[in-house]
């Protein structure tokens, strides 16, 4: 799935976005969207912030609703805590995360 940055500021929060880019959907969590953000990190943005310009996603990705809000992504980075495992530098979450990467990331023209 493939959105573009329509703003970068909301809220008076300025995100590490470039207004204009697009940007690959890593795991859409609670109808938010986790995207590499420009220095790399995989945050959770406001799905607000975008305009979705490829709606398909990976077939790999399983998605569930819970209480009304979509969850999406790889299995392998589903598990509860996995992305606050990253942040603290888990080197098991940190190792399975770079291997999908590597794998399933859609390079960009940037790229």
């Amino acid at each position: 799935m493939k959105v573009e940055c329509a703003q970068s500021k909301m809220n008076d929060v300025v995100y590490d976005l470039t207004q204009g880019e697009s940007y690959e959907v890593i795991a859409i969590e609670a109808g938010d969207y986790r995207i590499l953000d420009d220095a790399g990190r995989p945050y959770l943005f406001p799905a607000s912030l975008f305009k979705v310009i490829d709606p398909a996603r990976p077939a790999h990705w399983a998605s569930e609703t819970l209480d009304g809000v979509e969850y999406a992504s790889a299995p392998e980075l589903a598990a509860p805590g996995f992305f606050e495992d990253c942040y603290a530098g888990d080197p098991d979450a940190v190792r399975i995360f770079n291997r999908y990467i590597n794998r399933h990331l859609r390079l960009t023209d940037a790229a």
